[in-house]
């Protein structure tokens, strides 16, 4: 039996590492920062992608396809989006399902250097594994 020279035990412990899943936590806030930067970039269907088929938002008002006529305005009449999130407060639950309440400011212009609207919100959401990704199923926030 030949024994494997000891960088290369190192090299390959550390490959296998790199491979590991994130845990379900990281993966949750990956997900919401390729959402703010997929809104920031006005790209609103890189931004459904972290949005279930199942959506609701405040109470029914809204669903996914609202969601998109309500991104779609607003990227439409705001050239620039800038979004400051704060600080995620996440609580993991059994079943491969998470809430999140995060304090937004979001900011737009039509291309000035200075916001010409903006908004505070205070967002409460659903988020579920779907498929190995985690998707926002429900969301509630202050219009």
């Amino acid at each position: 039996m030949r024994v494997l020279p000891p960088l290369v035990l190192v090299l390959f412990l550390a490959l296998a590492a790199g491979c590991a899943r994130a845990p379900a936590e990281q993966r949750l806030r990956d997900t919401i920062a390729a959402m703010e930067t997929a809104i920031e970039a006005n790209q609103v269907n890189d931004f459904l992608d972290g949005v279930s088929s199942e959506f609701t938002g405040n109470g029914g008002q809204y669903d996914r396809r609202s969601l998109h006529a309500l991104l779609r305005a607003m990227a439409l009449r705001h050239q620039r989006v800038s979004v400051v999130l704060g600080p995620l407060d996440i609580t993991m639950h059994e079943g491969g399902r998470a809430s999140v309440r995060v304090d937004v400011v979001a900011t737009g212009s039509a291309g000035g250097l200075l916001p010409e609207a903006g908004r505070r919100f205070r967002i409460d959401s659903g988020w579920r594994e779907e498929d190995g990704d985690w998707r926002c199923i429900s969301a509630t926030w202050n219009e």
